[in-house]
């Protein structure tokens, strides 16, 4: 029987109850399960200084120290990989294990299939994890997210609530729940029934036509707008942050800035500019937006 290596860092347990949802279609025997941990755990729920002062190295991607992990084996069948995008690029866990020489030496010459759960904006931090396991000799067959389908600044409102209270309730009473929905994670055996049958037949062909012909995968217009635009802001903001941070007041002050920022950005520039945009560009783009989310949906790199 093939062997299937699973893997992913989950800092709230939603990540683990989508794929133990998503792991129920096949006969354990066949799974490796990894959890990967921080050496140094993070704190949750989240401090307001703690979550934004991770930002830079988030999104330059710089690795951190892991708690020690053996693989059973040297050589898989399949690969699935589960992250977490934060800032627009994978979790600091998820990007140190893409960047371990000894898990590209596994995903080389491998099928991968990738499991996102998040808010809604996973397209930059899929960017990067496809070119990661394309420089290892991997190759994608399979990416398949699950976001909060409520809309971008209520899903805001929420996941801070639950992030920085750690209760994924409703806020105010009023809100809808924090986070992807008890159906969307429920889905997740779908799914895993999708890539059971492609993984038995061992032809991945079309995979990903299959995932998305469930019809439970689509990038909202505006989430496409903000994320071709806020992952070279938040760049600028790292590298600035990195180059001018140099002491721990410093860089505090700094990580304070970008944070008001963020907050405005998101909450009073964000929608004037998704009105204008809505307006006056996207009925005179369509084909263009079509093929970008053609594009982002599926498993090809630029």
């Amino acid at each position: 029987m093939g062997k299937i290596l699973v893997v992913n860092y989950s800092q709230t347990g939603q990540l683990n109850e989508i794929i133990d949802q998503f792991l129920s279609p096949f006969d354990p025997a066949s799974i490796e399960r990894l959890l990967i941990f921080p050496d140094k755990p993070f704190v949750f729920p989240w401090t307001s200084d703690e979550f934004f002062d991770k930002m830079p190295e988030c999104v330059l991607e710089e690795p951190i120290a892991l708690k020690p992990y053996q693989f059973g084996s040297d050589r898989y069948d399949l690969i699935v990989i589960g992250y977490q995008p934060w800032f627009l690029s994978p979790s600091l866990p998820v990007t140190t294990l893409l960047q371990d020489p000894q898990f590209q030496a596994r995903m080389s010459g491998t099928p991968v299939v990738t499991l996102i759960a998040g808010r809604n904006m996973w397209l930059n931090s899929q960017e990067s994890v496809k070119k990661y396991i394309k420089d290892a000799g991997g190759k994608l067959v399979g990416n398949i997210p699950f976001m909060d389908r409520t809309s971008n600044l209520v899903s805001a409102v929420t996941i801070l609530h639950w992030m920085l209270t750690g209760r994924k309730d409703k806020k105010w009473g009023v809100l809808p729940f924090p986070g992807v929905s008890k159906e969307d994670i429920q889905s997740g055996a779908l799914f895993g029934g999708i890539i059971k049958n492609a993984w038995v037949k061992g032809d991945y062909a079309g995979l990903q036509n299959d995932v998305l012909a469930t019809g439970l995968i689509a990038i909202p217009t505006d989430i496409l707008f903000i994320e071709q635009r806020a992952k070279k802001l938040f760049r600028i903001w790292a590298g600035l942050i990195k180059k001018k941070g140099t002491t721990p007041a410093k860089r505090k002050r700094l990580v304070g800035f970008f944070k008001y920022y963020l907050l405005v950005a998101l909450f009073m520039v964000a929608p004037m500019l998704l009105l204008v945009y809505n307006l006056l560009i996207a009925p005179f783009t369509g084909n263009t937006i079509k093929k970008k989310k053609e594009y982002f949906c599926g498993v090809e790199i630029k």
